[in-house]
C-alpha cells in the first residue's frame, strides 16, 4: 500500500462538478492498493500517519500529530500511485489492483483512519474522475509504502 500524504490548510474533492467532500486544517492522504496488500498494512498505516508529528507546537517543531491538533482528514484513491516507469514512457498500473480488490481494501482503510483519528474522515469515490483541490501547508509532503520500510 503507498500513500501520499500532504499537510494542508484545506483540501477538497469536487466530482462533476459538485463538491464531493471537503476539510480543513489537516491532512490530505493519496492511497495506492496492490493486490499484496493486508489488513495488517491498512493497521499499519493509518496509525502511523495518525501519529506522525508533522505538525508545528508553540515553538514551531513539527512534533504534533493530526490528532493532537484536532485536524481532519481526506483519504483519496489513487492508482496511479502504483505505476511502474522503469520501460518505456508510459507507466504501467499493472501492480494497482482491480476494484474487486481494492475497493474493500480502500473502504476497510478510510475507516481504520477514523478509529484512529477518532473521528470520521472525509472521502473522494472510488474510480471517480476527481478534481482535487488542496493548499498544501508547509510544503509538508510524505511518501510512505508499506512494502518499502527502510
Amino acid at each position: 500500500m503507498r500513500t501520499v500524504i500532504q499537510r494542508v490548510q484545506h483540501a477538497s474533492v469536487t466530482i462533476d462538478g459538485a463538491l464531493k467532500s471537503k476539510i480543513g486544517k489537516g491532512l490530505l492522504v493519496l492511497v495506492g492498493i496492490e493486490d499484496r496488500d493486508t489488513p495488517h498494512d491498512v493497521e499499519w498505516l493509518c496509525k502511523k500517519i495518525c501519529q506522525m508529528r508533522i505538525f508545528d507546537d508553540e515553538n514551531g517543531v513539527m512534533n504534533k500529530s493530526v490528532v493532537d491538533v484536532d485536524g481532519e482528514i481526506l483519504v483519496v484513491s489513487q492508482f496511479t500511485l502504483q505505476a511502474s516507469v522503469k520501460k518505456g514512457n508510459r507507466p504501467s498500473y499493472i501492480k494497482a489492483s482491480r476494484p474487486e480488490f481494492a475497493i474493500p481494501m480502500y473502504e476497510s482503510f478510510c475507516a481504520e483512519m477514523g478509529v484512529q483519528l477518532g473521528k470520521e474522515v472525509q472521502t473522494g469515490t472510488f474510480g471517480a474522475d476527481m478534481k482535487v483541490d488542496l493548499l498544501n501547508d508547509g510544503p509538508v509532503t510524505i511518501w510512505v509504502d508499506t512494502h518499502n520500510l527502510d
